[in-house]
């Protein structure tokens, strides 16, 4: 099945954009020190906006949710702990996936598919040899918000169904639901990017 491992292709989805930073670093953000936040802020800028894009999936959203993140970033990040150079990057991302749903349930915007009848379709895994991440994430976008959501905190974050299902206010059994189709929709579209190369390649 299509990306039945997590990471199997889409490693780079989930790590290409992780900063890290050295303790001492940290430590001046948490004390409150202008200059390291304000670097924080500029670093972390960019792919924090991909993380809320790729839920939001629009920029004014996104941008919104970001800074509503960020916020709660600087508000918060006198309790942090440091655990290591990607501790404060993992964990304001987790900061910024919690905005993203909350502005998704904001607008009832889960859209999930309650049909638990799922028909798998032959993947051919050629055609990702084809695509560079830019092309698989745009076919990634263009899932229906509940796919998109589910398959993003499946893959991208790492959590299991269990901590989706509480995340979302769903059941397990849904949320493997919504993976599944999210996978079988990717196929699809798959197929269709494999005729397209076929016709212009």
């Amino acid at each position: 099945m299509l990306f039945r491992q997590r990471g199997d292709y889409l490693v780079h989805y989930r790590y290409k954009d992780m900063n890290h930073f050295n303790e001492s670093f940290v430590k001046d953000c948490c004390q409150g020190d202008k200059m390291a936040q304000k670097r924080l802020f500029e670093e972390l800028y960019a792919p924090m906006f991909r993380v809320c894009l790729r839920y939001v999936n629009h920029i004014a959203e996104a941008e919104d949710s970001l800074m509503k993140g960020f916020m709660k970033v600087f508000q918060n990040i006198e309790g942090f702990k440091y655990k290591g150079e990607h501790s404060l990057f993992v964990w304001t991302r987790r900061i910024m996936v919690n905005e993203s749903l909350m502005f998704l349930r904001q607008q009832n915007n889960f859209m999930l598919t309650l049909d638990e009848t799922i028909h798998d379709i032959p993947a051919d895994n050629e055609i990702l040899g084809k695509m560079n991440a830019e092309e698989l994430n745009t076919l990634i976008m263009k899932l229906p918000t509940g796919y998109r959501t589910v398959f993003n905190l499946y893959v991208a974050e790492g959590y299991e169904h269990k901590e989706i299902a509480k995340m979302l206010g769903i059941s397990e059994n849904t949320s493997r639901t919504q993976l599944a189709k999210a996978r079988n929709k990717l196929q699809i579209m798959l197929k269709q990017q494999e005729v397209s190369f076929e016709k212009h390649g």
